[in-house]
């Protein structure tokens, strides 16, 4: 009873928007919410805006694309260019914040032109346990995050999405390319592309959930926990692999793949930019 309250809380808030920009990157949150509304909303009062940049893995545009064509919602993209912001590229513990002020001010703008009336995210209950700067610029500009008010986690969007039969009810965790650069260093076109290289890579031989975390020349893979043994058998493979998207070093995380890693030495980082 309590899932289904949240989910009726949940449609009433996309009905009291009465008409929405949602940002939409096609993955797991972004898909279950974009439906929802599609469900909710008159065809004309819905428009999915999806920002394609270099920070953004060309295979998940094209998802968006498919899905938003399948559920047949208005659907733009728009060309986002965060590697012509300073404060993004240097990399700072706010990045994300940056990178959000920036991409949403812009939405807010495409809002009005539609006369759409409110400009959702799909950030959920999960997110809030991990350090997003980001949020607080969603907060700043008026941006709603309908699945925050509903109280909705990660595994209740991905519970509903598959009693929905959305496709993407089982995509694992995506996040911006640019995360998986270690505070503090350069965020370069270079970087972005031999982290989606590797990643790539990495998903043709068979793992789904996989970051590559970069520092330069030497890489740190993540995968999940149950799939390290597997890696590691095919360690041959995966070193000529990743030597070829431009790592001279390949290092394996034993601890496996979890959500902001980067962020667990955050306050080491801040204590050394204060000395």
């Amino acid at each position: 009873m309590a899932f289904e309250r949240k989910l009726n809380k949940l449609k009433q808030i996309i009905r009291d928007c009465g008409s929405c920009l949602i940002a939409f990157s096609g993955g797991l949150d972004s898909s279950f919410l974009l439906s929802l509304c599609a469900g909710v909303l008159p065809k004309n009062n819905l428009l999915a805006i999806t920002a394609n940049s270099k920070t953004y893995p060309q295979e998940e545009l094209l998802s968006a694309k498919k899905f938003a064509r399948k559920i047949g919602v208005r659907h733009k993209i728009i060309n986002t260019a965060e590697l012509e912001n300073k404060k993004f590229v240097r990399n700072s513990y706010q990045r994300c914040y940056f990178c959000k002020k920036d991409l949403f001010l812009r939405l807010k703008g495409l809002a009005r032109k539609y006369g759409l009336s409110c400009v959702i995210d799909a950030s959920n209950i999960s997110d809030e346990k991990d350090f997003r700067p980001g949020r607080t610029a969603l907060k700043e500009l008026g941006v709603f995050s309908p699945l925050v008010d509903a109280g909705f986690t990660k595994k209740d969007i991905r519970k509903l999405s598959k009693k929905m039969k959305l496709d993407t009810w089982d995509k694992p965790s995506m996040a911006c390319l640019a995360s998986r650069v270690p505070y503090g260093i350069k965020i370069t076109a270079d970087v972005l592309s031999r982290i989606q290289k590797a990643e790539s890579f990495l998903k043709k031989i068979g793992f789904r959930q996989v970051r590559v975390r970069d520092y330069r020349e030497l890489c740190r893979i993540e995968v999940e926990k149950k799939y390290v043994p597997l890696l590691v058998s095919k360690r041959l493979r995966v070193l000529k692999g990743l030597k070829e998207a431009g790592y001279n070093y390949v290092t394996l995380d034993l601890a496996g793949y979890r959500t902001g890693s980067l962020n667990e030495n955050l306050k080491d980082y801040l204590c050394r930019k204060k000395s």
